[in-house]
Order: structure tokens, then sequence, then C-alpha cells
């Protein structure tokens, strides 16, 4: 299969945020068939959906990958899985939560198992957006056929995504990937 660039969304909200993103990002750098090409910066936001919780530490990733989306979608399950994720209630707390916001320019929309892309909610979220369009201001996405940081001039919650801090530090990668592009 031929390398697809696709980004991915990590957020956290409980217990040591910052290293569970670091965590999943080195899950993610030790799958032999995607590498990171970049994150953005981390943001801490306000909840999304159930507001009685801790904030969330936020950032975007893009990544090549010769993963199929369905094959994404299950090592971004196993990664939470590791990582601790128990199941709760929507929009609830979270140790680690790992989305496949675009890949490539296809649209997909699977139910068993359950898998939109993009991801579905992509445009109500400036958790999503403001990460995203630090490092893809220009990606369009497929369904609407608008670039990122068009639907980031739209969506409301803004002013609740602050910078918490760089990006995180970038784990070791085989050597054949280029490491020049991070953050």
């Amino acid at each position: 299969m031929e390398t697809v660039t696709a980004y991915l969304g990590l957020g956290t909200n409980l217990g040591s945020r910052e290293l569970n993103l670091s965590k999943a990002l080195q899950s993610l750098a030790n799958s032999p068939d995607l590498h990171i090409i970049r994150s953005s910066s981390i943001y801490e936001t306000a909840p999304w959906g159930y507001t009685d919780q801790p904030n969330f530490l936020n950032c975007a990733v893009e990544i090549g990958t010769k993963l199929s989306p369905v094959e994404l979608l299950e090592l971004a399950k196993c990664i939470e899985s590791d990582l601790g994720r128990q199941e709760n209630f929507r929009y609830g707390p979270r140790l680690i939560d790992v989305d496949i916001l675009l890949y490539g320019n296809e649209t997909i929309h699977l139910d068993q198992p359950d898998l939109e892309i993009p991801h579905p909610r992509i445009t109500e979220r400036a958790f999503v957006l403001v990460p995203l369009t630090e490092i893809a201001p220009d990606i369009i996405d497929p369904m609407l056929n608008v670039s990122i940081a068009d639907l980031l001039e739209k969506v409301a919650g803004m002013e609740d995504v602050k910078v918490w801090g760089p990006a995180p530090t970038m784990p070791k990668q085989p050597s054949e990937h280029s490491q020049e592009n991070y953050g």
C-alpha cells in the first residue's frame, strides 16, 4: 500500500496529561507502518460535551502511514487500551484519546467498525481545529471542500483553547524517516 498522509487528534484530561500525550506518540512511533511527520503545540482546552471534568491537553499529529483506515483505527484503539484508557460515558474524562481526523482525501462511513472520516464532529470542535490549523491550515476537508483554516474561522469556543506548551518531544523513530519536520 502507498503511504497516505493522515491527521490524528490526541487528547487527555486524567493523570499526567503531558506524559500521556508523550506515551501515545511513542506508541505511534513504534508502529512499523507509520511515521510521525510533525505535531502541533499542546493546547489546554475546556471540556466539550460534558463539562464537569478537568481540562484537556490536546494536540494534532500529522503522520504518514501504510495502514488502511480500519487498521489505523485498530492501532488507535490498541494504544488507548495499552495506555490504560477505561470505557466511560460519552464525552467523559479519559486518560488518552486517539482520533483519526483525516485520512488522505478519503471519506469513509463504516458501521462495523464504527469509523467516520473526516471525523464527524471536526467542524464543531475548536480543540481539534486550532491545533490542526497550526500544522495543516490548507488541508481541505473532503466532505465540505473547505480548508481547515476556513473551518476554524467559523467554529465557536476558540477562546477556550489556550497554548499550553510547545509540541511534545518527538520519540525516536526508525532512521529512514526524516525527523526534521517535527514541531
